[in-house]
Parts: structure tokens; C-alpha cells; sequence
């Protein structure tokens, strides 16, 4: 490393900062969100300093010195280069770290782009090469990072004696902050219930204390994990599969997404395919209730949304039933998803103003239960999950009940993946469209007039070009 990260205690310190303009407010706004006191070297003091009140007092360049003397550290941000050359001899001569703004040779530490959450706080650095990328890593971050993580640290920080003279093992100690950061109580800390925080604290320490913690239930989390696409996560899921002890995920969830889990978490593989059940339902159900129970923190990661044809009112029913608490954890549906990457409106305002959502399954071979009639309406998209295997009958059914032989159809094959496929034609031609692109599945059958608007598209382009 050329760089050495470190965070200066700026609790009763005071800090030295050069210069009245720009830079230097925009230094004196950093600092000032921390308690230090500011000490601003300027012959006179600047307007945007009235902003800030007694926090910052003004020092006359000629007393620099002696406000250096006990300074944390000082901040040169004054634009010219003799006088910045000035205060750097001063402070150097004073033994005071040194930032120079702009001018990275006479640096001791550059100021870090920082992620700001309360008692958490993240900076990412490049020494001064390419802040713009270090803005751009930070923001990343946040997005990671949950807005009230600050107040879960803050609680911590209060707890912190009181768990110290309850649990005298480090071991132990170690295992209640894991089991309490990462579980209950953080959870109620993340949806705003810090009076729930403070009450399962209590509880767990107790328990701790008195060694009762091997039979602790702990709540599953149901997760969605979208149509594939990693990018396509919510903030929340990903939070969540960091965390997990376990994962009983499904075939539908990428590779990508699974490579996302916690490195040591345990995955279990209990996905479902055509003719082919890995764990029956049941057994999912029993599965999940066993490892709660072992106090183990359960993720059941589900393809798209738990809730559209994924069984997931099952699966909480059953925890319910089992005593066990249950959270759910909406995925973007890969109807959603699929469409939008094939820039499919699912509805629109000339061509549809009514979105169904079907399932194409069809117990032992047979034809699906649907209703026909009401699927064959005009102005309406109606997106068939699981339905290539169908895909003759739905087509057929469909016209006899009086939709258009010519109605645009779009399949689409893995979307948002790489290796996604997409099929476009007219409702009559279904099964070819499944044959020629070499769809197997999974997949989502998009019937009605916006699956046809790509195509229509494509070809105002091609006109244009050739005009």
C-alpha cells in the first residue's frame, strides 16, 4: 500500500484551516460535521463562516503559530502559491499532519471521498490520482450500506459496558455481537423500531448471560431474487443473502446472484424443473423450519418474485403454522424485467390498459385451466409464465376464443442474462417461434400488441436509414 488509512478522534480537537474562499468553505463544511473546533487563518472573517456559528473562531495570520501548536491537524486551502508555501513551513515546523488542497507534494494525508452514516463512517482514497473515481466507489457504497446502520452502531455503543460485565468470555461476547448485529435486533433497527431494538437487546443479552442461546428461533427471510440479472438485486436482498447462515435457493437464481451469498453461508440447492423435483414443497417447508429453529439466520432465495407463481404464501403459511416469524422480501418479477430489457411496454396507453399474468402449467400433460374468454379480450397483455411446453394448446385455445391468429407474441428465453434469447412473431406461429430460436426454457410468453411495438421500431429505423 502507498497509502495508509486512518481516522483521526476528533472528539475535544481542534483543527487548522487556511484560507477564506472557496476551497477553504468547502473544507470548513467537512470538518464541521465532526465536534472539533475550527480555527480559520484569514485576515478577516469570510461570510460563509457566519453559517457555522461558534465553532469556527478566526485567527489573524500572524497568530497562526500558536494555533498550531495543538491543532489535530491543519487544512491549507489558500490560492496562492507563496503564501500556501508560507503556512507549510509554518505547520511543518509546528510537526502538525498536512493537507494541501491542490497540491499533493506537500501532503502528508490527502482527505478521502467519505461515506458519512453517524457512528459509521467509510472513506475510499486514491491518493489524490482520480478523486472523481473515489466519488464514484462512495456511491457505490451507499447504495450497499443501510441508512440507519449509523443508529445500529450507536446502539452498540451504548450496550457495549453493559454486555462487557454480562458476558466476561470473549468468545461468547463475540457471538452475541454477531448474533445481535446481524439478526433481531437489527432488523428492527433497519425498519425504524428502536424501541423494539433496545427490548430484543435486553432479551438476548439475558439469554447470553445465562447460556440459553442453543435453542433460539430465528425468522426466514423469503427473498426474491429477480429475473437473473445481479444488477437487478434489491438493496435489501443483497443485504440479507450477506448475512444468511443458509440459503435454500432455487434453479432460477443465477449464478452470479448465487456467487453474491455469503462465502461461508451453507447452500442448499432445492429447486424445481420440468419433471424433476429436487425437495418436494413439504420438504422445503420442513427444512427451513429445522434451521430456524437451530437459530441459524434462513434465506429461502426465490427466482423473481416469491409471490407470482413462486409458492411463497406456501412457504410463509407453513412457517406461520410452525411458530416460526416470517419476512418477505419482493424480487423484481421477471415479467417485469424480461419485458423492459426487451423494451416491451407491458402496458400502454394506445394498445393495452389490462395486464394478466398466467401460469402455462398444466397438471400431468394436460391443458391449463384458464379462462380462455377473459385472455382473449382486446386492449390487454397477457404474460404466460411457464408456457413454452404449452405453447401449441395456448395458442390454439386463444384463437378459438377470438384473438387474432395475427396478434404479436414475443418469448423471451433467461431474460436479462447473457444468455438470453428472444422470439418475435404472431400468436399462430407460436410453437415455430419456440422451435426456431431453440427455447427450452425457462421462460415468458408475451401475448398482445405491445409485444409487436420492438418490431415496429426496429423497422421505423431501418426505413429511416434507407430514406
Amino acid at each position: 500500500m502507498r497509502l495508509f488509512p486512518a481516522f483521526f478522534q476528533m472528539d475535544d480537537a481542534h483543527i487548522v484551516i487556511f484560507g477564506d474562499g472557496t476551497n477553504a468553505e468547502r473544507k470548513t463544511r467537512l470538518v464541521a460535521k465532526t465536534r472539533a473546533r475550527i480555527f480559520l487563518v484569514a485576515h478577516a472573517r469570510p461570510d460563509w463562516a457566519d453559517a457555522f456559528g461558534d465553532q469556527i473562531q478566526l485567527v489573524e495570520p500572524d497568530h497562526a503559530a500558536g494555533a498550531l501548536e495543538t491543532a489535530r491537524f491543519t487544512i491549507i486551502a489558500l490560492e496562492d502559491e507563496a503564501e500556501a508555501h508560507r503556512a507549510y513551513d509554518l505547520a511543518r515546523a509546528s510537526g502538525v499532519p498536512i493537507n494541501a488542497v491542490d497540491r499533493k507534494a506537500l501532503c502528508d494525508f490527502t482527505i478521502p471521498s467519505i461515506l458519512d452514516r453517524g457512528d459509521v463512517v467509510a472513506a475510499v482514497a486514491t491518493g489524490g490520482a482520480a478523486p472523481v473515481l473515489a466519488k464514484d466507489i462512495r456511491s457505490r457504497l451507499e447504495t450497499l450500506l443501510p441508512e440507519r446502520i449509523g443508529t445500529l452502531a450507536a446502539l452498540a455503543e451504548r450496550w457495549r459496558p453493559a454486555v462487557k460485565e454480562a458476558i466476561s468470555d470473549e468468545t461468547r461476547r463475540r457471538h452475541f455481537w454477531e448474533s445481535t448485529l446481524r439478526g433481531a435486533v437489527a432488523e428492527a433497527v433497519h425498519a425504524n423500531n428502536d424501541e423494539l431494538a433496545e427490548t430484543l437487546m435486553a432479551e438476548a443479552l439475558a439469554r447470553f448471560a445465562a447460556d440459553l442461546t442453543g435453542t433460539e428461533t430465528g425468522p426466514v427471510h423469503i427473498v426474491g431474487a429477480g429475473p437473473g440479472d445481479p444488477e437487478l438485486l434489491t438493496l435489501k436482498a443483497f443485504r440479507l443473502i450477506q448475512q444468511a447462515d443458509v440459503v435454500y435457493h432455487d434453479k432460477l437464481v443465477s449464478a452470479e446472484i448465487m456467487d453474491m451469498v455469503r462465502r461461508d453461508a451453507e447452500r442448499v440447492p432445492v429447486g424445481k424443473s420440468k419433471g424433476e423435483h429436487l425437495v418436494p414443497q413439504d420438504g422445503i417447508h420442513e427444512l427451513m423450519i429445522a434451521s430456524a429453529r437451530k437459530g441459524k439466520r434462513v434465506v429461502r432465495l426465490k427466482g423473481g418474485d416469491p409471490f407470482i407463481f413462486g409458492r411463497g404464501g406456501e412457504e410463509v403459511e407453513a412457517l406461520r403454522e410452525a411458530g416460526i416469524e416470517a419476512h418477505v422480501v419482493p424480487g423484481i418479477s421477471s415479467a417485469l424485467g424480461c419485458a423492459a430489457n426487451a423494451n416491451i411496454p407491458l402496458t400502454h396507453r394506445d394498445h393495452a390498459q389490462t395486464l394478466t399474468f398466467v401460469t402455462g402449467h398444466a397438471q400431468k400433460g394436460g391443458v391449463p385451466d384458464l379462462d380462455w374468454a377473459g385472455l382473449a379480450k382486446p386492449h390487454q397483455t397477457v404474460v404466460v409464465f411457464m408456457g413454452v411446453g404449452t405453447s401449441a394448446i395456448i395458442s390454439e385455445r386463444l384463437r378459438e376464443a377470438g384473438l387474432s391468429g395475427d396478434t404479436p407474441v414475443a418469448v423471451i428465453e433467461n431474460g436479462t442474462r447473457k444468455s438470453e434469447k428472444r422470439g418475435f412473431g404472431q400468436l399462430a406461429k407460436l410453437p415455430q417461434i419456440i422451435e426456431e430460436h431453440s427455447i427450452k426454457g425457462p421462460a415468458l410468453l408475451i401475448i398482445g400488441d405491445v409485444a409487436g411495438l420492438p418490431a415496429e421500431a426496429q423497422d421505423r429505423i431501418i426505413a429511416e436509414a434507407l430514406a
